[in-house]
């Protein structure tokens, strides 16, 4: 009878002699050695030194956004505030809200200021109650600023409600023409 050898008599069949087993171990090393490599962090590029540029020209680049009159790329001198690269945008836009900038803030080369829009208006683009509105929200209807805004809350506070939008003509500083302008975005209940 016949019995089943599962290895040959020489003793190497299905087993793995010593040359194999260094092979397969220089094989796993070699692997392990490329992961490492090629599983590294890359060194980040080098730093741009604007520092030495912005020193030459004694200016730097702002991106502004949002509502202002000339969104986009902006030059001030080193040094300058978020009420400078707004003016150099060319002021706000009607419907900014000048509450969410910081004015005073310093800026820095590359850096991004945001003119958001007015939080009342841009809800629905309702016209503004004129007797219920803040100074800031007055500050949205095109051609007030805030001088003009502080006036028509003040004039509200010491006379009453406005009855009619031609009764913006008693502030200070409504004329037919400006009040011609700001028709279309006002409401007197």
């Amino acid at each position: 009878m016949a019995v089943f050898q599962p290895f040959d008599a020489g003793g190497t069949t299905g087993r793995m002699d010593r040359v194999q087993w260094v092979a397969a171990a220089m094989l796993v090393v070699v692997a392990a050695g490329a992961g490492l490599w090629f599983g590294r962090p890359l060194s980040p590029p080098p730093a741009v030194d604007t520092v030495q540029e912005t020193a030459a020209t004694g200016t730097i680049t702002v991106h502004v956004a949002g509502l202002v009159i000339r969104p986009g790329l902006v030059e001030v001198a080193v040094g300058s505030r978020v009420a400078d690269v707004v003016e150099a945008a060319g002021g706000f836009a009607a419907g900014a809200d000048r509450t969410r900038v910081n004015l005073a803030a310093p800026v820095v080369d590359g850096q991004q200021v945001v003119v958001y829009p007015n939080l009342v208006t841009a809800i629905d683009d309702a016209p503004v109650v004129v007797n219920r509105a803040t100074a800031a929200e007055l500050e949205s209807i095109p051609g007030v600023g805030q001088v003009l805004a502080n006036r028509i809350v003040s004039y509200r506070d010491k006379n009453g409600f406005f009855t009619t939008v031609e009764d913006l003509l008693d502030v200070a500083g409504i004329g037919e023409a400006k009040l011609a302008a700001m028709r279309d975005f006002i409401q007197i209940p």
